[in-house]
């Protein structure tokens, strides 16, 4: 940073700055003033994007490459996502629509990521896409969109945290199903067991909090190690496909007009597996030199999952060669029952599923430090109902402390509706996908704009240079596709209890966070762009 001068009145004058931006004239020192130690307060980038972006550096900057990497490749957990999601592949797809399908999704995901890594290099904020929306929208829609984008996604992110506890649960009871036969589960036991493991996770978010990006990298080596555990058994013990049926028998179980209608319906189980690499974007604010290592480690997760998920998908479609009998499992995950009848010991099943479980488990760990920073920066420009008390960063700990609680007690709210009905919470859970693809819709479609009218963007260190416009545009082209089929139901003909209910879901809440900014919203919230600094 150079030529930086300060007056008697306390601002700062247009001064060339690292990236080679410049401050907006009259830039008050005071307030960008950081709350934590010096060793963790970053990098001058990071002081640089700090300033320039009108926010003071409250959190630890203690997340390193290795340690963000494995927090975002842990999060999305593809390949466990794969084995867990099986029973929708199946149905939907077979394992030929399961290889095809995944490699359609790897594809859009390297232009959907790229974009994003894009726009965090050059906005590194834990606001992540409805900050970005609002600083590349035309100014006349910006804090609208900007406002519904942040509220769609803080409540996606919370769904995110139940679903993966409610899988995590379920799996036990499956276990406990293939131990005893005559075990009935209840949906209170697996109320009980989400609860039990949002607690859990809780622990390390908060009395941990500090040691978590050890952590991260502790269980990035269980991801990977964890893996081969798993599939070498599989390799060896179990009988095989030959590449025809593998790679070339679809399956039409959910009854739709057409094996291709099918496939689409069931690239929602590859898409789960590998959407919310933005996981990474939200803890920008914890990360050492933000804008240089977070599009790095996002990158780099999307490959490291897509070679780990392609393992495992090429060792299912090879190995499931009676998919009707997985299908028809009480255990109620194909998976389980693969493992039990490749192996033929319970012993040996427990120990691959567990695996499976750890590592799911460790994802909510991420997944609740992730909702929790959306959620508080979102508070800290007054978008939600009791943002001060949800924007509060408690000293001494340098975590939004309040909203990692408050993720506890939707957790465990959310978690009860199960008591009343699975089909209301499945409708809950199910608005974290289209939650997430709209954000990416409308963040990458804003600078996509901002490129088709040829309007500047600020400089990063990650750009896709002459290449973006196509790359936004390729990704917007698979966003769409995917938004409109991650409504579809599993399944035809359609009751009340096989519906898809996420299209409701996100209706509900888009309506409610419109009708909210129009009454209230639309004072108290103070869209990014208008507290940033930066000077196109």
């Amino acid at each position: 940073m150079d030529n930086m001068s300060k007056s008697s009145n306390g601002y700062v004058h247009t001064t060339t700055l690292v990236k080679g931006e410049q401050y907006s004239d009259d830039v008050q020192l005071q307030d960008f003033a950081a709350t934590v130690a010096p060793k963790w307060q970053g990098t001058l980038a990071d002081k640089h994007d700090m300033i320039m972006l009108g926010r003071s550096q409250v959190l630890r900057r203690n997340f390193s490459f290795i340690s963000i990497l494995g927090f975002s490749a842990v999060l999305i957990c593809t390949w466990e996502l794969v084995f867990a999601n099986l029973l929708f592949a199946l149905t939907d797809g077979g394992t030929a629509g399961l290889f095809w399908g995944f490699t359609v999704v790897v594809i859009a995901s390297i232009f959907i990521f790229s974009s994003v890594a894009e726009m965090a290099s050059m906005s590194p904020t834990a606001g992540g896409q409805y900050h970005w929306v609002s600083e590349f929208a035309p100014a006349f829609c910006q804090k609208f969109l900007s406002y519904i984008s942040g509220w769609v996604l803080a409540i996606g992110w919370q769904g995110a945290v139940v679903g993966l506890s409610f899988v995590v649960g379920t799996m036990i009871q499956g276990l406990i199903s293939l131990q005893d036969p005559s075990y009935e589960p209840q949906q209170w036991h697996g109320t009980l067991l989400v609860i039990a493991v949002v607690m859990f996770c809780i622990v390390f978010n908060t009395s941990l909090a500090k040691k978590l990006p050890l952590i991260e990298g502790f269980i990035l080596l269980l991801h990977i190690i964890g893996l081969f555990a798993i599939v070498i058994p599989l390799w060896v013990l179990a009988p095989r496909n030959t590449p025809s049926v593998a790679f070339t028998r679809f399956n039409n179980g959910g009854n739709w007009s057409s094996v291709g209608v099918a496939y689409m319906v069931g690239l929602l189980t590859a898409l789960s597996s590998m959407m919310g690499y933005d996981c990474s974007v939200h803890m920008s604010e914890e990360i050492k030199d933000a804008s240089n290592t977070l599009p790095r480690a996002m990158m780099w997760g999307v490959g490291l999952n897509a070679v780990l998920g392609y393992v495992v998908v090429i060792t299912l479609c090879f190995t499931v060669t009676d998919p009707q009998a997985l299908l028809d499992s009480a255990t109620g995950f194909p998976f389980i029952q693969l493992f039990f009848n490749v192996t033929k010991s319970y012993t040996a099943t427990h120990i691959m599923t567990a695996i499976i479980i750890v590592n799911i488990v460790s994802a909510v760990i991420s997944e609740i430090a992730t909702a929790s920073r959306q959620i508080w920066s979102f508070a800290r420009d007054d978008g939600f109902p009791f943002s001060n008390f949800l924007k509060r960063v408690s000293p001494g700990w340098n975590i939004p402390l309040n909203a990692v609680v408050i993720n506890f007690v939707f957790g465990v709210a959310i978690s009860l509706i199960n008591l009343g009905s699975s089909v209301a919470l499945n409708a809950i859970v199910s608005l974290t996908m289209s939650a997430l693809l709209s954000s990416y819709i409308l963040s990458i479609g804003c600078i996509f704009l901002k490129r088709c009218r040829g309007e500047p963007l600020p400089p990063s260190v990650f750009t896709l240079g002459r290449w973006g416009f196509a790359i936004n545009g390729i990704a917007l082209a698979f966003l769409f596709i995917f938004f409109v089929f991650c409504f579809f139901p599993m399944a035809t003909p359609v009751d009340a209890t096989t519906m898809n209910w996420n299209i409701a879901m996100f209706g509900g809440i888009t309506l409610f966070a419109t009708f909210w900014y129009i009454f209230r919203g639309h004072k108290k919230y103070r869209p990014p762009v208008d507290i940033q600094n930066r000077k196109l």
